[in-house]
């Protein structure tokens, strides 16, 4: 093989030892978990805000970022649950670009997985101590996962990611909601394939050992948009899309039929400002039509405490260094506008 092999990492146990979960964030984590799968199976009729950073490049700004919600929170907890993202891997494969938290606990030096590890967890459970949410991560690699299995509330898996067999496997076993994400084609089926796999009970191999999953009642759809292969972006929040997407829930036997809209990559072309007006007109189509309306069960944001993005080294405190968020004041509108409309 053409590597070197440096040292082998901890195991999750090792690294759950350092930050256990405590019974404090153990009752958060439950709570909040539950009220995340109520509104995926229907149960309740809240909308879900899945918001915050498009990577948590720092831990105290991230911290910052959070703490301002909870206030937002508590006013429109009848109508909203916020389930910050707290984004600590990101898919920068074509080079040295920033891969997030988990490889460079600093992004200003070079990788360090184990310092990573501990840093990413650390941060995790320091936000739920301090701000009471259970957050959002991305599962970029699967193997991953079981160093934050026991804090995290909601999964997603990302648009070059879903199509992969593994992170369909290893969703089937996770138990906490999952996300689909379409993929960067626009592709449906691939999506939809995905949330049916992860829906199923399999058996496979994962970290070396024979496992079993009963499968994920709660894996569902997330429209992100896509790019058609002359590399432009194409929405796919628009009243058809939606359509579109209920007759492909009701052309297959999968549980609790639901859509996440994700309001920022290809669907806003990475425009950050334009993600109020998306949230807006899904909503317009929800009140148009009811099957719709059932359907999309919340939103994904990508929103920090500046607008914009800024390149690694430059230092402006909280703002994205990968891609441009939504700033702090017109997020804050939007959470208000939203409740003002359901």
């Amino acid at each position: 093989m053409n590597m070197d092999f440096e040292r082998r990492l901890a195991v999750p146990a090792e690294v759950k030892e350092q930050y256990p979960v405590t019974g404090k964030v153990s009752s958060i984590v439950e709570e909040k978990r539950a009220e995340v799968k109520a509104i995926i199976e229907g149960r309740s009729k809240r909308l879900m805000l899945i918001i915050g950073p498009c990577s948590a490049d720092n831990e105290d700004a991230v911290i910052d970022y959070m703490t301002r919600l909870v206030p937002v929170q508590e006013k429109v907890a009848d109508k909203i649950l916020i389930v910050p993202r707290i984004y600590t891997n990101k898919p920068r494969t074509t080079g040295d670009g920033y891969k997030g938290m988990l490889h460079q606990p600093d992004p200003s030096e070079k990788p360090d997985l184990f310092k990573g590890l501990i840093a990413t967890r650390h941060m995790h459970m320091r936000a739920v101590e301090e701000t009471g949410f259970v957050f959002a991560d991305e599962m970029l690699y699967p193997d991953n996962y079981q160093y934050l299995d026991d804090l995290l509330g909601y999964v997603a898996v990302g648009a070059r990611s879903v199509e992969n067999q593994e992170h369909r496997l290893v969703s089937s076993g996770i138990e906490v909601p999952v996300g689909m994400k379409n993929p960067t084609s626009g592709d449906y089926s691939v999506m939809m394939n995905a949330i049916h796999a992860a829906q199923h009970h399999h058996t496979f191999i994962y970290r070396g050992w024979e496992v079993h999953s009963m499968g994920n009642p709660d894996t569902h759809a997330i429209l992100r948009g896509s790019t058609n292969k002359h590399g432009n972006n194409q929405q796919n929040y628009h009243y058809e899309d939606l359509i579109r997407l209920c007759d492909a829930y009701d052309g297959r036997d999968l549980k609790n039929p639901a859509a996440i809209i994700d309001t920022n990559h290809s669907n806003s072309n990475k425009n950050p400002l334009e993600q109020p007006r998306i949230v807006m007109d899904v909503l317009n189509s929800c009140a148009h039509n009811e099957r719709i309306r059932k359907l999309v069960k919340g939103f994904m944001i990508e929103s920090y405490i500046e607008d914009g993005c800024q390149k690694i080294g430059e230092g402006t405190y909280g703002k994205s260094i990968t891609d441009p968020c939504l700033g702090w004041e017109k997020s804050e509108r939007l959470i208000y506008d939203i409740a003002d409309r359901i």
